[in-house]
C-alpha cells in the first residue's frame, strides 16, 4: 500500500500515522529529539495518530500520561498496548471469569481484570490460558509456575516475542528473551504471539481511525517494519532505536520499509525525500547520491547527507546479495560510509 500522491508532506500523504514507542518516541525515560514536534505537527496537518507498543508493563492511561509528560500532545484513547489486544483476544476465547496465568508487570493483569477475567499467579489455581508480557520483576518462580499450567493444558498466550527492548544505556532483554527460556523448558512455543510482527496491533489501530492509507513509523526492522508490511502498510524506518544502517543493508523482503530517515522530522519533509528509490537497471539514486554495482562492489559517488547514502546503497544491496563490500568514490562518500558504521565493508567480504 502506498501513500496518496502528491502531499504536501509524508505525513499529509496518509489518513493515520502509527507510532511505535520505545526506540522512536522515547529511549527508557528519555524523549527522542524531534519526536514530540513531529507529532504535532502530524496532528495539526489533518492526520489521525495512535500510539502502539509491545511494552506489555504499561496500561494506555499511564502511557498517555508518561507521553504527555515528554511533551507529547497523546490522548489515553489513541494509545494501543499488547496487553490491551492480549486481553481481548482472551475475553473473546475464554468464558467470564476464567482464571489466566499473568506472567509480566501489573498492568497485564489490571487489563485482564478489566475485560472480566480472573488474574491468577499459580499453577494450581488450573488456569486455562497462561498470557506473558515483559515486567521488570518477573522471575524464576513465575516462569517456573507458567510452565506447570502450560504442561497442565492451559493455552500460552505472548504479548510479543522482542528479544530487546530500547535504552539509554543500549538494547536490553525484552519480553522475547523471557518467551524463549520458557520455550526451552518446554520444547515449544507459544500458541499465540499478539504483539509485532503480528499484524493485529496495527490493524486494529487503523479500525480504531477508520484508516485505508496508514503509515508506521518504528525503530526495528524485525518488528515494526515486518509488521507493517504483513498488515498491507507502508513503513518508515527511524534510526534512532534498535535497528541499524547495517541491518537495513541486510534486511530480507518481509522488512524492508518503504522510507528511511534518521528520526520522525521526516514526517514534516516531502514523502519523496524519505522514500527508499528502485534499482533501475544499474544504479539507485537518492538526495545527491548514486550507487552502482561492478565486481560485487557497491559503488558509492556524489555528496548529500548519510541517511540519503543509505537510501541510495540499499536497494543496491537487496538487487545484489553477492555484494562483498563497498566503494566509496572520494572523502564526501567515504566519510558518509564510515558515519553509518558500514566503513567495514570497504574491500572486507561478506559472508555467503
Amino acid at each position: 500500500m502506498t501513500g496518496a500522491p502528491g502531499g504536501s508532506s509524508l505525513a499529509r500523504a496518509y489518513q493515520l500515522v502509527i507510532f511505535d514507542l520505545d526506540g522512536v518516541v522515547y529511549l527508557g525515560t528519555d524523549p527522542v529529539a524531534g519526536a514530540a514536534e513531529s507529532i504535532e505537527a502530524t496532528v495539526d496537518g489533518g492526520t489521525a495518530v495512535a500510539f502502539v507498543t509491545n511494552n506489555a508493563s504499561r496500561r494506555a492511561a499511564e502511557v498517555g500520561t508518561l507521553l504527555r509528560g515528554m511533551g507529547v500532545k497523546a490522548r489515553n484513547d489513541e494509545v494501543l498496548t499488547s496487553a490491551q489486544a492480549s486481553a481481548e483476544l482472551l475475553a473473546s476465547d475464554l468464558p467470564a471469569g476464567s482464571p489466566v496465568l499473568v506472567v509480566g508487570a501489573a498492568a497485564l493483569r489490571q487489563e485482564l481484570e478489566a475485560v472480566g477475567l480472573t488474574a491468577v499467579d499459580r499453577a494450581d489455581a488450573r488456569p486455562l490460558a497462561v498470557v506473558q508480557g515483559y515486567g521488570p520483576e518477573v522471575g524464576w518462580a513465575l516462569l517456573a509456575e507458567a510452565s506447570i499450567a502450560i504442561r497442565a493444558g492451559a493455552q500460552w498466550v505472548a504479548t510479543n516475542t522482542d528479544a530487546t527492548m530500547p535504552s539509554s544505556r543500549g538494547p536490553l532483554p525484552g519480553n522475547g528473551s523471557l518467551v524463549a527460556a520458557l520455550t526451552t523448558a518446554l520444547g515449544r512455543g507459544p500458541d499465540v504471539v499478539v504483539g509485532k510482527p503480528e499484524p493485529q496491533l496495527f490493524r486494529l489501530a487503523a479500525q480504531h481511525r477508520r484508516a485505508d492509507r496508514t503509515l508506521v513509523v518504528g525503530d526495528r526492522l524485525d518488528t515494526d517494519i515486518e509488521g507493517a508490511n504483513r498488515a498491507g502498510m507502508d513503513g518508515l524506518l527511524v534510526l534512532t532505536g534498535v535497528s541499524t544502517p547495517e541491518d537495513v543493508m541486510q534486511a530480507p523482503l518481509a522488512r524492508r520499509p518503504a522510507f528511511v530517515s534518521a528520526d520522525c522530522r521526516a514526517l514534516s519533509t516531502s514523502e519523496d525525500q524519505s522514500r527508499m528509490p528502485r534499482w533501475e537497471v544499474d544504479s539507485a539514486v537518492s538526495g545527491g547520491w548514486r550507487v552502482s554495482h561492478r565486481d560485487d562492489r557497491l559503488e558509492l559517488s556524489g555528496e548529500g547527507d548519510d541517511v540519503a547514502a543509505l537510501r541510495a546503497l540499499a536497494p543496491a544491496a537487496w538487487a545484489h546479495p553477492e555484494w562483498a563490500g563497498i566503494v566509496a568514490d572520494g572523502d564526501a562518500a567515504a566519510n558518509a560510509v564510515g558515519r553509518l558504521g558500514l566503513g567495514r565493508y570497504a574491500g572486507w567480504a561478506v559472508p555467503r
